[in-house]
Protein backbone atom coordinates (compact mmCIF):
# COMPACT_ATOMS: atom_id res chain seq x y z
CA UNK A 1 0.00 0.00 0.00
CA UNK A 2 2.76 2.38 0.84
CA UNK A 3 4.41 1.75 -2.77
CA UNK A 4 1.63 2.34 -4.36
CA UNK A 5 0.69 5.30 -2.46
CA UNK A 6 4.59 6.60 -3.52
CA UNK A 7 4.18 5.81 -7.11
CA UNK A 8 0.68 7.63 -7.70
CA UNK A 9 2.36 10.83 -5.79
CA UNK A 10 5.21 10.70 -7.96
CA UNK A 11 3.02 10.12 -10.89
CA UNK A 12 1.21 12.85 -10.27
CA UNK A 13 3.98 15.25 -9.65
CA UNK A 14 5.52 14.45 -13.32
CA UNK A 15 2.05 14.73 -14.62
CA UNK A 16 1.74 17.94 -13.71
CA UNK A 17 5.43 18.80 -14.62
CA UNK A 18 4.41 17.84 -18.21
CA UNK A 19 1.26 19.65 -18.57
CA UNK A 20 2.19 22.74 -16.52
CA UNK A 21 5.81 22.77 -18.02
CA UNK A 22 7.84 22.91 -14.70
CA UNK A 23 11.45 24.18 -14.93
CA UNK A 24 12.89 22.75 -12.05
CA UNK A 25 11.15 19.53 -9.51
CA UNK A 26 12.92 21.53 -6.72
CA UNK A 27 10.99 24.33 -6.86
CA UNK A 28 7.99 22.59 -5.75
CA UNK A 29 9.79 22.52 -1.92
CA UNK A 30 9.85 25.89 -1.49
CA UNK A 31 7.71 27.59 0.99
CA UNK A 32 6.93 30.91 -0.87
CA UNK A 33 5.68 32.18 1.98
CA UNK A 34 8.26 30.81 4.54
CA UNK A 35 11.94 32.02 5.54
CA UNK A 36 14.64 30.33 3.75
CA UNK A 37 17.22 29.77 6.63
CA UNK A 38 20.15 29.47 4.35
CA UNK A 39 19.88 32.72 3.46
CA UNK A 40 17.48 34.53 6.37
CA UNK A 41 18.41 37.51 8.23
CA UNK A 42 19.94 36.45 11.45
CA UNK A 43 17.81 39.44 13.02
CA UNK A 44 14.75 37.10 12.72
CA UNK A 45 15.81 35.10 15.15
CA UNK A 46 18.41 37.29 17.62
CA UNK A 47 15.41 39.34 18.67
CA UNK A 48 14.14 35.65 19.76
CA UNK A 49 17.57 34.69 21.57
CA UNK A 50 17.77 38.00 23.62
CA UNK A 51 14.45 38.63 24.85
CA UNK A 52 14.41 34.33 25.80
CA UNK A 53 17.90 34.96 27.56
CA UNK A 54 16.16 37.85 29.75
CA UNK A 55 13.48 35.33 30.57
CA UNK A 56 15.73 32.70 31.59
CA UNK A 57 17.34 35.41 33.57
CA UNK A 58 14.75 36.87 35.46
CA UNK A 59 13.26 33.89 35.91
CA UNK A 60 16.27 32.19 38.29
CA UNK A 61 16.78 35.90 39.77
CA UNK A 62 13.09 36.48 40.90
CA UNK A 63 11.57 32.71 41.19
CA UNK A 64 13.32 29.94 43.15
CA UNK A 65 17.02 31.58 43.40
CA UNK A 66 15.19 34.67 45.09
CA UNK A 67 14.22 31.78 47.98
CA UNK A 68 17.36 30.01 48.04
CA UNK A 69 19.13 33.77 48.94
CA UNK A 70 16.62 35.31 50.67
CA UNK A 71 15.37 38.19 48.96
CA UNK A 72 11.79 36.18 49.02
CA UNK A 73 9.94 33.78 50.58
CA UNK A 74 6.38 32.16 49.27
CA UNK A 75 3.56 31.48 51.92
CA UNK A 76 1.98 28.95 49.45
CA UNK A 77 3.05 26.20 47.41
CA UNK A 78 6.44 26.96 48.19
CA UNK A 79 8.84 23.92 48.35
CA UNK A 80 11.22 25.32 45.80
CA UNK A 81 11.40 28.07 46.97
CA UNK A 82 11.75 28.17 50.45
CA UNK A 83 12.90 24.70 51.33
CA UNK A 84 14.84 23.59 47.65
CA UNK A 85 12.89 21.00 47.44
CA UNK A 86 13.54 20.38 43.52
CA UNK A 87 12.72 16.86 42.49
CA UNK A 88 16.10 15.73 41.80
CA UNK A 89 16.06 16.86 38.22
CA UNK A 90 16.04 20.05 36.92
CA UNK A 91 16.12 20.78 33.17
CA UNK A 92 18.42 23.19 30.99
CA UNK A 93 16.84 22.03 27.54
CA UNK A 94 15.67 25.81 27.42
CA UNK A 95 19.19 26.91 27.88
CA UNK A 96 20.44 24.78 25.26
CA UNK A 97 17.15 25.81 22.91
CA UNK A 98 18.32 29.52 23.50
CA UNK A 99 21.82 28.16 22.60
CA UNK A 100 21.14 26.54 19.61
CA UNK A 101 19.42 29.35 18.00
CA UNK A 102 22.37 31.89 19.11
CA UNK A 103 24.67 29.69 17.07
CA UNK A 104 22.44 30.36 13.87
CA UNK A 105 22.64 33.88 14.57
CA UNK A 106 26.40 33.71 15.03
CA UNK A 107 27.02 31.43 11.48
CA UNK A 108 24.94 33.38 9.72
CA UNK A 109 26.78 36.67 10.74
CA UNK A 110 29.64 34.73 9.57
CA UNK A 111 28.42 34.14 6.30
CA UNK A 112 27.06 37.60 5.78
CA UNK A 113 30.35 38.57 7.31
CA UNK A 114 28.76 40.75 10.10
CA UNK A 115 31.40 41.13 12.58
CA UNK A 116 28.14 42.87 14.79
CA UNK A 117 26.16 39.64 14.59
CA UNK A 118 29.31 37.42 15.53
CA UNK A 119 30.29 39.91 18.64
CA UNK A 120 26.78 40.14 20.00
CA UNK A 121 26.06 36.09 19.57
CA UNK A 122 29.50 35.27 21.00
CA UNK A 123 28.52 37.59 24.61
CA UNK A 124 25.28 35.54 24.66
CA UNK A 125 26.68 32.32 24.31
CA UNK A 126 29.17 32.84 27.39
CA UNK A 127 26.00 33.99 29.01
CA UNK A 128 24.20 31.13 28.69
CA UNK A 129 27.22 28.86 28.94
CA UNK A 130 28.35 30.60 32.08
CA UNK A 131 24.53 29.83 33.44
CA UNK A 132 24.46 26.08 32.69
CA UNK A 133 28.38 25.93 34.25
CA UNK A 134 27.64 27.87 37.12
CA UNK A 135 24.30 25.73 38.14
CA UNK A 136 25.34 22.54 37.31
CA UNK A 137 29.30 22.46 36.55
CA UNK A 138 30.55 20.26 34.03
CA UNK A 139 28.53 20.10 30.55
CA UNK A 140 28.12 19.46 26.93
CA UNK A 141 30.33 22.54 25.78
CA UNK A 142 32.95 21.80 23.02
CA UNK A 143 30.73 18.74 21.57
CA UNK A 144 27.13 20.67 22.13
CA UNK A 145 24.93 22.43 19.51
CA UNK A 146 26.19 20.02 16.95
CA UNK A 147 22.80 17.39 17.27
CA UNK A 148 22.14 17.87 13.58
CA UNK A 149 25.54 16.90 12.01
CA UNK A 150 24.73 13.43 13.39
CA UNK A 151 26.83 10.62 14.80
CA UNK A 152 26.73 9.66 18.41
CA UNK A 153 29.54 11.81 19.30
CA UNK A 154 27.09 14.69 18.50
CA UNK A 155 24.08 13.66 19.90
CA UNK A 156 25.86 12.47 22.90
CA UNK A 157 27.96 15.09 23.55
CA UNK A 158 30.23 14.72 26.13
CA UNK A 159 30.50 16.90 29.44
CA UNK A 160 33.22 19.63 29.20
CA UNK A 161 34.68 20.48 32.72
CA UNK A 162 33.81 23.48 34.70
CA UNK A 163 37.53 24.41 34.42
CA UNK A 164 37.64 24.13 30.76
CA UNK A 165 33.94 26.10 30.34
CA UNK A 166 35.08 28.75 31.84
CA UNK A 167 37.91 29.13 30.24
CA UNK A 168 36.51 29.21 26.77
CA UNK A 169 33.75 31.57 27.81
CA UNK A 170 36.49 34.13 29.05
CA UNK A 171 38.28 33.38 25.26
CA UNK A 172 35.01 34.13 23.30
CA UNK A 173 35.05 36.95 25.42
CA UNK A 174 37.90 38.44 24.55
CA UNK A 175 37.15 37.60 21.04
CA UNK A 176 34.03 39.24 21.02
CA UNK A 177 35.78 42.24 22.77
CA UNK A 178 37.53 42.98 19.05
CA UNK A 179 35.19 42.29 17.22
CA UNK A 180 32.79 44.89 18.54
CA UNK A 181 35.46 47.48 18.66
CA UNK A 182 34.26 49.68 15.38
CA UNK A 183 32.16 52.63 15.22
CA UNK A 184 28.82 51.68 14.36
CA UNK A 185 29.09 53.31 10.46
CA UNK A 186 32.00 50.62 9.90
CA UNK A 187 29.48 47.56 10.26
CA UNK A 188 28.28 46.44 7.45
CA UNK A 189 25.10 44.78 8.73
CA UNK A 190 23.40 46.39 11.68
CA UNK A 191 20.65 44.68 14.26
CA UNK A 192 18.28 47.73 15.05
CA UNK A 193 15.17 46.90 17.29
CA UNK A 194 15.87 43.29 17.27
CA UNK A 195 18.28 43.86 20.11
CA UNK A 196 16.39 44.65 23.02
CA UNK A 197 18.88 45.30 24.88
CA UNK A 198 21.26 48.19 23.42
CA UNK A 199 19.37 48.43 20.31
CA UNK A 200 22.56 47.65 18.54
CA UNK A 201 24.63 49.89 19.66
CA UNK A 202 28.12 48.00 19.05
CA UNK A 203 30.00 50.01 22.36
CA UNK A 204 27.29 48.98 24.64
CA UNK A 205 27.83 45.46 23.66
CA UNK A 206 31.60 45.55 23.72
CA UNK A 207 31.31 47.09 27.01
CA UNK A 208 29.01 44.09 28.55
CA UNK A 209 31.51 41.40 27.11
CA UNK A 210 34.54 43.10 29.09
CA UNK A 211 32.28 43.28 32.29
CA UNK A 212 31.33 39.65 31.82
CA UNK A 213 35.29 39.17 31.85
CA UNK A 214 34.87 40.64 34.94
CA UNK A 215 32.41 38.41 36.75
CA UNK A 216 33.68 34.80 35.21
CA UNK A 217 37.96 35.98 36.25
CA UNK A 218 36.06 36.56 39.99
CA UNK A 219 34.31 33.18 39.52
CA UNK A 220 37.29 31.43 39.23
CA UNK A 221 39.36 33.67 41.55
CA UNK A 222 39.41 30.81 44.19
CA UNK A 223 40.73 28.42 42.30
CA UNK A 224 43.10 29.96 39.92
CA UNK A 225 43.74 33.12 41.59
CA UNK A 226 46.88 34.12 39.18
CA UNK A 227 44.25 33.70 36.26
CA UNK A 228 41.63 35.88 37.82
CA UNK A 229 44.20 38.81 38.74
CA UNK A 230 46.34 39.20 35.56
CA UNK A 231 42.89 38.99 33.70
CA UNK A 232 41.07 41.58 35.88
CA UNK A 233 44.32 43.97 35.90
CA UNK A 234 44.71 43.28 32.34
CA UNK A 235 40.94 45.08 31.51
CA UNK A 236 41.29 47.33 34.05
CA UNK A 237 44.98 48.46 32.68
CA UNK A 238 43.29 49.44 29.63
CA UNK A 239 40.02 50.75 29.50
CA UNK A 240 40.53 52.19 25.83
CA UNK A 241 41.03 48.91 24.71
CA UNK A 242 38.71 47.08 27.30
CA UNK A 243 35.95 49.85 28.18
CA UNK A 244 33.71 48.19 30.95
CA UNK A 245 30.27 49.06 32.52
CA UNK A 246 30.45 52.13 34.63
CA UNK A 247 27.03 54.17 34.01
CA UNK A 248 23.56 52.70 34.67
CA UNK A 249 22.77 53.96 31.05
CA UNK A 250 24.66 51.32 29.94
CA UNK A 251 23.59 48.20 32.02
CA UNK A 252 22.04 45.13 30.13
CA UNK A 253 18.47 45.31 31.61
CA UNK A 254 15.75 43.94 29.21
CA UNK A 255 12.35 45.44 29.65
CA UNK A 256 9.25 43.42 29.10
CA UNK A 257 6.55 44.51 26.22
CA UNK A 258 3.75 43.41 28.54
CA UNK A 259 1.48 42.57 25.52
CA UNK A 260 0.68 39.03 26.98
CA UNK A 261 1.82 36.49 29.95
CA UNK A 262 4.57 35.39 27.97
CA UNK A 263 6.39 38.78 27.27
CA UNK A 264 5.45 40.17 30.12
CA UNK A 265 7.32 40.30 33.85
CA UNK A 266 6.50 37.07 35.37
CA UNK A 267 4.33 36.81 38.45
CA UNK A 268 2.08 39.94 37.68
CA UNK A 269 -1.06 40.05 38.51
CA UNK A 270 -2.63 41.60 34.54
CA UNK A 271 -2.51 38.13 32.90
CA UNK A 272 -3.49 36.10 36.23
CA UNK A 273 -6.89 37.46 37.02
CA UNK A 274 -6.28 35.48 40.64
CA UNK A 275 -2.86 37.09 41.51
CA UNK A 276 -2.03 33.64 42.62
CA UNK A 277 1.31 33.95 41.68
CA UNK A 278 2.14 37.87 42.79
CA UNK A 279 0.18 37.06 45.92
CA UNK A 280 2.13 34.28 47.33
CA UNK A 281 5.44 36.16 46.93
CA UNK A 282 6.40 37.75 50.11
CA UNK A 283 9.62 39.44 51.07
CA UNK A 284 12.38 37.85 53.32
CA UNK A 285 12.51 38.79 56.72
CA UNK A 286 16.58 38.16 56.24
CA UNK A 287 16.03 40.71 53.44
CA UNK A 288 13.76 43.62 55.17
CA UNK A 289 15.28 42.94 58.73
CA UNK A 290 18.96 44.07 56.99
CA UNK A 291 17.56 46.87 54.65
CA UNK A 292 15.60 48.23 58.28
CA UNK A 293 19.06 48.05 60.00
CA UNK A 294 20.60 49.97 56.63
CA UNK A 295 17.48 52.64 56.80
CA UNK A 296 17.58 51.31 53.11
CA UNK A 297 15.40 53.32 51.06
CA UNK A 298 15.68 50.73 48.02
CA UNK A 299 12.75 49.04 50.49
CA UNK A 300 10.04 51.23 50.01
CA UNK A 301 10.71 50.62 46.23
CA UNK A 302 10.89 46.77 46.61
CA UNK A 303 8.24 46.02 49.35
CA UNK A 304 4.58 47.52 50.69
CA UNK A 305 4.44 47.80 53.88
CA UNK A 306 1.98 46.00 56.21
CA UNK A 307 -1.69 46.74 55.40
CA UNK A 308 -2.56 46.28 58.85
CA UNK A 309 0.85 47.19 61.48
CA UNK A 310 0.54 44.55 64.69
CA UNK A 311 0.39 47.06 68.02
CA UNK A 312 0.93 45.37 71.15
CA UNK A 313 -0.16 47.81 74.19
CA UNK A 314 -0.06 46.58 77.64
CA UNK A 315 -2.90 49.62 78.73
CA UNK A 316 -5.53 47.84 76.63
CA UNK A 317 -8.11 45.27 78.40
CA UNK A 318 -7.19 42.06 78.50
CA UNK A 319 -8.56 40.20 75.46
CA UNK A 320 -8.84 43.15 73.66
CA UNK A 321 -7.76 42.63 70.01
CA UNK A 322 -9.74 45.28 67.71
CA UNK A 323 -8.80 46.56 64.29
CA UNK A 324 -8.72 50.70 63.62
CA UNK A 325 -7.44 51.92 60.59
CA UNK A 326 -4.66 50.20 59.74
CA UNK A 327 -3.48 49.43 62.69
CA UNK A 328 -4.43 45.84 64.82
CA UNK A 329 -4.09 46.48 68.29
CA UNK A 330 -4.02 43.83 70.67
CA UNK A 331 -3.74 43.38 74.57
CA UNK A 332 -0.46 41.45 75.67
CA UNK A 333 -2.82 38.40 76.76
CA UNK A 334 -3.67 37.99 73.20
CA UNK A 335 0.22 37.42 71.83
CA UNK A 336 1.45 35.66 74.68
CA UNK A 337 3.72 32.29 73.77
CA UNK A 338 3.24 33.85 69.93
CA UNK A 339 5.74 35.15 67.80
CA UNK A 340 5.43 38.30 66.69
CA UNK A 341 6.05 41.47 64.49
CA UNK A 342 5.19 45.26 64.74
CA UNK A 343 7.53 46.92 62.34
CA UNK A 344 5.64 48.64 59.17
CA UNK A 345 7.87 46.13 57.06
CA UNK A 346 7.82 42.39 57.53
CA UNK A 347 9.09 39.70 56.11
CA UNK A 348 9.00 35.99 56.01
CA UNK A 349 11.56 34.06 58.10
CA UNK A 350 13.06 31.58 55.75
CA UNK A 351 11.78 28.33 55.24
CA UNK A 352 8.78 28.15 58.36
CA UNK A 353 6.35 25.52 59.38
CA UNK A 354 2.81 27.70 58.41
CA UNK A 355 4.32 30.48 56.69
CA UNK A 356 1.03 31.89 55.60
CA UNK A 357 -0.26 31.97 59.24
CA UNK A 358 2.73 34.20 60.33
CA UNK A 359 2.50 37.16 61.95
CA UNK A 360 -0.67 36.15 63.31
CA UNK A 361 -2.55 35.73 59.88
CA UNK A 362 -6.35 36.05 60.45
CA UNK A 363 -6.00 33.00 57.78
CA UNK A 364 -3.75 29.84 57.14
CA UNK A 365 -5.41 29.63 53.91
CA UNK A 366 -2.07 29.38 51.44
CA UNK A 367 -0.99 32.18 49.38
CA UNK A 368 -4.14 34.40 50.93
CA UNK A 369 -4.07 38.04 51.48
CA UNK A 370 -2.20 38.02 55.20
CA UNK A 371 -2.03 41.89 55.82
CA UNK A 372 0.51 41.47 58.56
CA UNK A 373 3.58 40.58 56.19
CA UNK A 374 4.95 42.95 53.48
CA UNK A 375 4.11 42.00 49.84
CA UNK A 376 5.64 43.08 47.35
CA UNK A 377 5.31 46.56 45.73
CA UNK A 378 2.75 46.98 43.38
CA UNK A 379 5.24 48.02 40.59
CA UNK A 380 5.01 44.04 40.41
CA UNK A 381 1.59 43.45 39.97
CA UNK A 382 2.43 45.12 36.69
CA UNK A 383 3.09 43.00 33.18
CA UNK A 384 5.52 45.74 32.41
CA UNK A 385 7.25 49.15 33.96
CA UNK A 386 9.58 51.72 33.84
CA UNK A 387 11.89 49.38 36.90
CA UNK A 388 10.63 45.87 35.48
CA UNK A 389 13.87 44.45 33.60
CA UNK A 390 15.47 41.11 33.58
CA UNK A 391 18.82 42.71 34.88
CA UNK A 392 22.06 40.64 33.37
CA UNK A 393 24.63 42.63 34.33
CA UNK A 394 25.27 46.15 35.89
CA UNK A 395 27.67 49.07 37.03
CA UNK A 396 26.66 48.27 40.43
CA UNK A 397 27.90 44.50 40.09
CA UNK A 398 30.86 45.80 38.30
CA UNK A 399 32.02 48.31 40.72
CA UNK A 400 31.63 45.42 43.39
CA UNK A 401 33.86 43.42 41.49
CA UNK A 402 36.38 45.74 41.20
CA UNK A 403 35.71 46.32 45.08
CA UNK A 404 36.40 43.04 45.92
CA UNK A 405 40.01 42.42 43.08
CA UNK A 406 41.35 46.05 44.88
CA UNK A 407 40.54 44.63 48.17
CA UNK A 408 42.43 41.06 47.38
CA UNK A 409 45.82 44.11 47.20
CA UNK A 410 45.19 43.74 43.04
CA UNK A 411 45.37 46.48 40.62
CA UNK A 412 42.15 47.48 40.47
CA UNK A 413 41.88 50.66 41.74
CA UNK A 414 40.64 51.73 45.28
CA UNK A 415 38.14 49.10 47.02
CA UNK A 416 36.37 51.96 48.80
CA UNK A 417 35.76 53.85 45.67
CA UNK A 418 34.41 51.15 44.28
CA UNK A 419 32.05 50.18 46.65
CA UNK A 420 30.88 53.55 47.60
CA UNK A 421 30.23 53.32 43.62
CA UNK A 422 28.39 50.11 43.44
CA UNK A 423 25.97 51.34 46.12
CA UNK A 424 25.16 54.69 44.45
CA UNK A 425 25.08 52.63 41.05
CA UNK A 426 22.05 50.87 42.86
CA UNK A 427 20.53 53.71 44.37
CA UNK A 428 20.40 55.62 41.12
CA UNK A 429 19.26 52.41 38.99
CA UNK A 430 16.09 52.55 41.49
CA UNK A 431 14.96 55.96 41.56
CA UNK A 432 16.93 56.69 45.44
CA UNK A 433 19.90 58.16 44.18
CA UNK A 434 18.85 61.77 46.30
CA UNK A 435 19.52 59.04 49.66
CA UNK A 436 23.42 57.98 48.86
CA UNK A 437 24.77 60.39 51.13
CA UNK A 438 22.77 59.99 53.98
CA UNK A 439 22.85 56.26 53.31
CA UNK A 440 26.42 56.10 53.06
CA UNK A 441 27.04 58.09 56.10
CA UNK A 442 25.44 55.36 58.27
CA UNK A 443 27.56 53.26 60.72
CA UNK A 444 26.59 49.92 58.87
CA UNK A 445 27.02 50.82 55.59
CA UNK A 446 29.80 53.48 56.04
CA UNK A 447 32.92 51.33 54.28
CA UNK A 448 34.69 49.30 56.92
CA UNK A 449 36.96 46.99 54.18
CA UNK A 450 35.98 44.16 54.57
CA UNK A 451 34.44 41.42 52.07
CA UNK A 452 31.63 40.82 54.05
CA UNK A 453 30.31 44.17 53.72
CA UNK A 454 31.06 43.91 49.99
CA UNK A 455 29.13 40.76 49.26
CA UNK A 456 26.24 42.07 51.15
CA UNK A 457 26.02 45.13 49.60
CA UNK A 458 26.12 43.21 46.33
CA UNK A 459 23.57 40.79 47.47
CA UNK A 460 21.24 43.60 48.28
CA UNK A 461 21.79 45.28 44.50
CA UNK A 462 20.81 42.00 43.25
CA UNK A 463 17.50 42.27 43.40
CA UNK A 464 15.50 40.14 41.10
CA UNK A 465 19.00 38.75 39.82
CA UNK A 466 19.48 36.61 42.46
CA UNK A 467 21.30 34.47 40.92
CA UNK A 468 24.45 35.98 41.07
CA UNK A 469 24.25 36.22 44.50
CA UNK A 470 24.19 32.72 44.94
CA UNK A 471 27.41 32.26 43.01
CA UNK A 472 28.88 35.01 45.37
CA UNK A 473 27.73 33.35 48.26
CA UNK A 474 28.84 29.71 47.18
CA UNK A 475 32.57 30.91 46.54
CA UNK A 476 32.41 33.63 50.06
CA UNK A 477 30.07 32.61 51.96
CA UNK A 478 28.66 35.71 52.24
CA UNK A 479 25.90 36.66 52.99
CA UNK A 480 25.89 34.56 56.27
CA UNK A 481 22.54 32.98 55.73
CA UNK A 482 20.77 30.83 57.66
CA UNK A 483 18.47 27.61 56.40
CA UNK A 484 15.02 27.49 58.28
CA UNK A 485 13.25 25.00 59.80
CA UNK A 486 11.62 22.91 56.51
CA UNK A 487 14.88 23.57 54.94
CA UNK A 488 15.45 20.71 52.84
CA UNK A 489 19.01 20.39 54.60
CA UNK A 490 20.91 22.65 57.33
CA UNK A 491 23.22 24.29 54.81
CA UNK A 492 22.16 26.22 51.07
CA UNK A 493 22.49 24.25 48.21
CA UNK A 494 25.42 25.21 46.10
CA UNK A 495 24.31 23.30 42.30
CA UNK A 496 21.20 22.39 40.58
CA UNK A 497 20.64 18.35 39.98
CA UNK A 498 21.32 16.81 36.60
CA UNK A 499 18.07 16.22 34.79
CA UNK A 500 16.53 12.98 34.36
CA UNK A 501 16.88 12.76 30.39
CA UNK A 502 20.43 13.70 30.61
CA UNK A 503 20.93 10.43 33.07
CA UNK A 504 19.46 8.28 31.09
CA UNK A 505 19.89 9.21 27.43
CA UNK A 506 23.46 10.19 27.96
CA UNK A 507 24.03 7.68 30.65
CA UNK A 508 28.03 7.47 30.40
CA UNK A 509 29.05 11.17 30.14
CA UNK A 510 26.71 12.07 32.61
CA UNK A 511 27.60 9.55 35.07
CA UNK A 512 31.27 10.59 34.37
CA UNK A 513 29.96 14.40 35.26
CA UNK A 514 28.71 12.93 38.32
CA UNK A 515 31.51 11.28 39.38
CA UNK A 516 33.72 14.67 39.53
CA UNK A 517 31.32 16.31 42.17
CA UNK A 518 32.94 16.79 45.60
CA UNK A 519 30.11 14.82 48.03
CA UNK A 520 29.79 16.85 51.72
CA UNK A 521 27.92 15.64 54.69
CA UNK A 522 24.80 16.74 53.30
CA UNK A 523 24.62 15.47 50.02
CA UNK A 524 24.96 11.31 51.35
CA UNK A 525 21.08 10.96 51.02
CA UNK A 526 21.28 12.13 47.25
CA UNK A 527 23.90 10.42 46.21
CA UNK A 528 26.80 12.38 43.89
CA UNK A 529 24.15 13.92 41.55
CA UNK A 530 23.34 16.39 44.31
CA UNK A 531 22.54 20.27 45.30
CA UNK A 532 25.19 19.57 48.09
CA UNK A 533 27.54 17.91 45.91
CA UNK A 534 30.61 20.79 45.03
CA UNK A 535 31.79 21.73 42.11
CA UNK A 536 35.01 21.90 40.71
CA UNK A 537 34.20 26.15 41.41
CA UNK A 538 34.43 25.70 44.73
CA UNK A 539 36.09 21.83 45.62
CA UNK A 540 38.92 22.37 48.24
CA UNK A 541 38.04 26.01 49.11
CA UNK A 542 36.19 25.54 52.30
CA UNK A 543 33.31 27.78 51.00
CA UNK A 544 30.46 27.83 51.34
CA UNK A 545 30.33 25.50 53.93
Amino acid sequence: MKFNTLKFTCFAVLFSCTVFSCKDLTELNINPNGVDPDNANPNLVLSTVLTETGKAFVNLGYQDIAGVMQHTQKDGWSGGHNDYDWGGSQSWAGYYDILRNNQYVYDRGVAIKSELHQGIALVVKSMMFGLITDLWGDAPYSAALKGAVGGAENTFPAYDSQEAIYTGILADLDKANTLLSKNATEYTATVGTADVYYQGAPAKWRKLANSLALRYYMRISAKKPDVAKAGIEKIVANATQYPIITAIADDAAMPFAGNSNDDSWPANAIYDASESNYRRIKMAATLVDRLLVLKDPRLGIWANKVKIQIVVDPALPKGTDKIEGNKRFLAPDKVAGKEYNTNEYVGLPTAMLGGPTYNLSPTAEQGANNPHVSWLSDIYRQAKGPLLKSRLMSAAEVRFILAEAALKGWAAGDAKTHYEAGIKASLDTWGVGSSYAAYIAGADAKFDGTLKQIIEQKWIASWTAAQEAWFDYRRTGFPELKTGNQSKRSVLPVRFYYMLDERNLNKTNAELAMSKLETTPYSTVDGKNSPWSKPWVIQGTGKPW
